[in-house]
């Protein structure tokens, strides 16, 4: 599943490259500057997160020890970057996560382009695991944290608006598989169903 995945991602991405962090200057600049900014908060940098930056999926220390399936979610959730990468270009995608309205403590142009991201989070895990599962308090507790932390510089810190968030997600997603179980929609009286 996760070996299928990268292929196709390369298909569509031809010069993405997955690289390990520990051989990035780049990463190991950013792991400094980001352990000064957060005060220390966030010090998991080279170790848990990945990091896509244009078509280069920079590959955290822990990578080789995660389940396929926790790696095919994060997959999925890079795989938006990859996308916002592409419609964007570097330049916006760099201000839009750095800028709009503060570098750190209140980053509406990062939680936006997260939003987006921890949204495919939710739907790969529900694909793989079911809707509990996404559903989980554990797991919503995660995601609540990486916006409202120093994970990613409190980007967005205010956690009840996150998790009202994940709610419209899951609601979403709860309806999208209702409406996959009851099948496609009689066709409307007096005529037949396309075929």
């Amino acid at each position: 599943m996760l070996e299928e995945y990268i292929v196709a991602l390369r298909v569509a991405y031809p010069r993405l490259r997955l690289v390990p962090k520990s051989e990035s200057r780049l990463c190991a600049l950013i792991d400094r500057a980001l352990r000064v900014l957060t005060l220390g908060g966030q010090s998991a940098f080279m170790k848990r997160y990945v990091t896509t930056l244009d078509q280069t999926i920079y590959l955290p220390s822990d990578w080789e020890g995660r389940s396929e399936a926790a790696r095919y979610e994060v997959m999925r959730h890079e795989a938006v970057h990859l996308r916002q990468f592409r419609r964007l270009g570097l330049p916006w995608m760099a201000f839009l996560y750095l800028l709009p309205f503060f570098p750190l403590g209140l980053a509406w142009g990062r939680a936006r382009l997260e939003w987006e991201a921890y949204a495919e989070s939710l739907r790969a895990r529900a694909e793989l695991a079911g809707i509990e599962a996404a559903a989980d308090p554990e797991y919503r507790a995660y995601i609540v944290r990486q916006f409202s932390s120093s994970a990613y510089g409190w980007m967005w810190p205010f956690p009840s608006q996150v998790g009202r968030w994940i709610d419209r997600e899951l609601a979403t997603l709860r309806a999208q598989a209702l409406d996959s179980a009851s099948g496609p929609s009689p066709a409307p009286a007096g005529r037949s169903a396309p075929r």
